[in-house]
């Protein structure tokens, strides 16, 4: 919009003025224009706003603020000062990140160093173990258990670091306490002492041991392990006084033996773990339960672990045996007749030899045990299985007044024996055992 005035130059001519041809002195404010608290402008000030000039008394003019170069640069002030404010947060935030980053990993950092390298002295060396199923992952753990380092996780990665490990197994000496970098440093050279595994299954006797130790670890005598074995110079709390021979009184089961270990050493640590095992199942009650020493309930644990084929079998075994040692007669099983006897014997012609182990011809228990006895056979020697129920079927047609008991047995499969009450039913079940190739005698 523009406005025409009768205004004149000097030369005569009309002069056309227009709205925005004007100078900051034409224009005068009352008061100075100011935001309010939410930054918006002051807009009573503006209305006051008295302009001057040629255009002031105009119908056709209208003021606007804008026109006025103080009020724009006011307006953008405060605008750009609330838009800094929002950086200024951030920038804080950011920075209150940072040092808190650095006050943490200042903290880990710390931690990390005490587990590497733990203050005061380390402490006298100790015996620890690497097997050669071992990993980095349970030799830590293991160094962590027995207080030789204070955590696993960090000696994994401190492994890691310093270009890993590879184990050794065997006997090591190391202190507890000692720094990671030690302790490290220890395990990567050879151990004191290099160990053989030996595994002695349970059955075994002490020949069978003695010709596997040696064939494990040939440094050892199989003469020599007999000798030591038989001779007095290993004993056993389980054995009766005057007995030398340790037939049956040696645990079977896996064995880490050293490079420094004797015969006898090696027996010792046996005989050691089978009277562990005898505390465990409480074989001090054989007496007060059965009327047997605990050696003669490892006389019928051995019996049992050379006879069972299964675990079900072995407590309904000791119950025949202990119901026929009751009755006052002869066990008549097979595995005493082939005690001592070469691999291959047969046991038909062994019935008519006269030897302390032939339980056709003598009652009782055998001198010694035929075997060394596994901890399942031990428990079910201690818990027999209970005599079948009068009402059962094979109780049934039994005389009157006729205590129905388990007193014989046989193979009914490869695996599992079938057991009787009576003669009768014992023979036929020897019947189906010889028709089906279950015995070879």
């Amino acid at each position: 919009m523009s406005s025409t005035l009768d205004d004149r130059r000097s030369d005569g001519t009309a002069a056309t003025a227009r709205p925005h041809e004007h100078t900051t002195a034409q224009v005068k404010r009352r008061r100075p224009v100011q935001s309010d608290e939410t930054g918006n402008l002051d807009r009573t000030a503006i209305e006051d706003m008295e302009w001057d000039g040629p255009l002031r008394d105009s119908p056709r003019w209208r003021a606007d603020v804008w026109d006025n170069p103080r009020v724009l640069h006011k307006y953008h002030s405060d605008v750009l000062r609330r838009d800094r404010r929002w950086i200024g947060y951030i920038l804080w935030f950011v920075s209150f990140l940072v040092v808190a980053a650095v006050i943490v990993g200042g903290l880990v950092g710390f931690w990390v160093i005490r587990q590497v390298n733990p203050p005061g002295a380390a402490a006298a060396p100790v015996s620890f173990t690497v097997t050669d199923t071992d990993t980095l992952v349970t030799v830590s753990h293991r160094l962590k258990d027995q207080n030789i380092i204070t955590h696993a996780g960090v000696f994994e990665w401190y492994v890691g670091r310093k270009g890993g490990l590879k184990l050794t197994p065997g006997y090591y000496q190391i202190k507890p306490h000692d720094t990671m970098g030690n302790v490290l440093g220890r395990l990567r050279t050879p151990p004191e002492q290099t160990y053989t595994k030996v595994t002695f299954p349970e059955g075994f006797t002490l020949s069978d041991m003695s010709k596997r130790l040696n064939t494990k670890v040939p440094k050892l005598s199989a003469d020599s392990f007999l000798s030591v074995t038989t001779n007095g110079t290993v004993t056993s709390t389980l054995a009766p006084d005057g007995t030398t021979n340790l037939e049956g009184l040696l645990f079977p089961d896996t064995y880490q033996v050293s490079n420094s270990e004797t015969e006898a050493a090696v027996a010792k640590r046996m005989a050691a773990q089978m009277e562990r095992v005898g505390r465990q199942v409480n074989i001090q009650d054989a007496q007060p339960k059965f009327g047997l020493t605990p050696y003669q309930l490892l006389i019928v644990a051995s019996i049992i672990e050379k006879e069972a084929k299964s675990a079900a079998d072995r407590p309904l075994i000791a119950r025949v045996i202990y119901n026929r040692l009751a009755a006052g007669v002869p066990l008549q099983i097979d595995a005493t007749l082939l005690y001592n006897e070469p691999t291959g014997s047969k046991i038909g012609p062994l019935r008519d030899v006269d030897t302390p182990y032939n339980t056709y011809m003598h009652v009782g228990l055998p001198p010694t045990p035929i075997a060394n006895s596994g901890k399942a056979s031990i428990v079910a020697a201690m818990t027999p299985a209970d005599n079948p129920k009068a009402t059962a079927e094979i109780c049934k047609g039994l005389p009157k007044n006729t205590t129905c008991q388990y007193m014989f047995y046989v193979l009914h499969d490869k695996t599992n024996h079938i057991f009787a009450v009576t003669q009768a039913q014992q023979d036929a079940n020897v019947a189906y055992a010889q028709a089906n190739g279950l015995l070879t005698n």
